[in-house]
Formats: C-alpha cells, structure tokens, sequence
C-alpha cells in the first residue's frame, strides 16, 4: 500500500511539474518577439523541458507496469479470473508514457 501511495503521489506531482513546464513555455501570440541572440535559449530550454517531460513520464510508467504486472500476474495465477480485471491497471499505468509524450511533442511544436 505504501508503495502504491508514493507511486500515485510520484504521478500526480509529474503531471503538475510538466503542467507547469508547459503553460510557462507558452506564450500568447500577440507577444511574439522577434527572433533575438535569446531565442535560441528559449528553444534549447524548450527542448530539454520535452526530453525531460517524456523521459520523467517513460520511467514513472515503466515503473509502474512493472509493478503492477508482477502483481496482475501473482493474483492471475492464483484466481486466473483476475487477469482480465488486472490488466485495465497496466494499461492505465502506460497511459502515463502517452500523455508524457503528447505533452512532449506539443512542446516541440513550441520550437
């Protein structure tokens, strides 16, 4: 259990990190400067924000889909009526390498 709470609180503080990554690297298109000798710090930050965003979101969900398939495969093998219940966990946990990469790829546009 304990395991499970530090892990939901590891997701939930990714998600706001790369939420906040991302509404401060946005800017309204109004303000758009012209290209200076500053913008190309503004492009490299953007994109090491996207490697960091996509590699913090690759390693949370491995993590996870590793514990949760070890665990889905334990209780699978003693009641094997569970695997089919256990799997939608795996998923969702992997659902965590999408969405990282969605975020990702729309800081890259941001480029």
């Amino acid at each position: 259990m304990r395991r499970f709470l530090w892990g939901s609180i590891a997701t939930v503080f990714v998600f706001a990190l790369l939420f906040v990554v991302a509404t401060l690297a946005a800017e309204p298109p109004e303000v758009a400067a012209p290209a200076d000798e500053f913008d190309v710090y503004r492009k490299v930050g953007l994109g090491a924000t996207a490697a960091f965003a996509i590699s913090m979101c690759v390693f949370g969900a491995a993590h996870a889909v590793a514990r949760i398939g070890a665990a889905a495969i334990g209780a699978a093998a003693e009641k094997p009526e569970l695997l089919n219940r256990s799997l939608v966990f795996v998923a969702l946990a992997e659902g965590l390498a999408v969405l990282g990469f969605v975020i990702a790829m729309m800081l890259v546009q941001r480029i």
